[in-house]
């Protein structure tokens, strides 16, 4: 099976209690079973993380690089702060599929400028934890069109 990681960014660990009327009710714990369980499903062994250090998240993506071929990821607030994150994105050999569960386009104008974007495969947005089923989705059909 193919391997992905998932990387979940700064206050991810609060899903289900943090501003549940943006993000959702749903806990990082039950967030990550689903994601494993679909990955299973459409072929995809699914590993998660989660840090709120942004040398942490560096590194997980680092060490990525010795064992999936892809990584989902939401950056969280460091989406529109942190080059070093975006130099990470950009210095590995993988594609990188950036996903936030609120429509950051609705929100603060300061949501609207990713750092790491240009430097990822792609981008999905707004659909709550459905944005990482859809990143896995793309994540499979993108390792898929590269055999061709």
């Amino acid at each position: 099976m193919k391997k992905i990681l998932i990387l979940h960014g700064p206050n991810l660990n609060l899903l289900g209690l943090r501003e549940p009327e943006i993000y959702g009710s749903l806990s990082l714990e039950k967030l990550d079973e689903r994601l494993i369980k679909f990955g299973e499903k459409i072929g995809l062994q699914v590993s998660t993380q989660q840090s709120n250090l942004e040398g942490e998240l560096i590194n997980f993506l680092h060490d990525a690089v010795s064992y999936a071929l892809g990584v989902i990821f939401n950056p969280g607030g460091y989406t529109h702060t942190s080059i070093a994150i975006r130099d990470a994105v950009a210095a590995i050999d993988l594609p990188v599929i950036e996903v936030h569960l609120s429509n950051v386009y609705a929100r603060g104008e300061f949501r609207h400028k990713s750092m790491i974007a240009p430097v990822c495969a792609g981008k999905i947005v707004g659909f709550g934890w459905r944005s990482y089923i859809l990143g896995l989705q793309a994540m499979s059909d993108l390792l898929a069109s590269k055999k061709e």
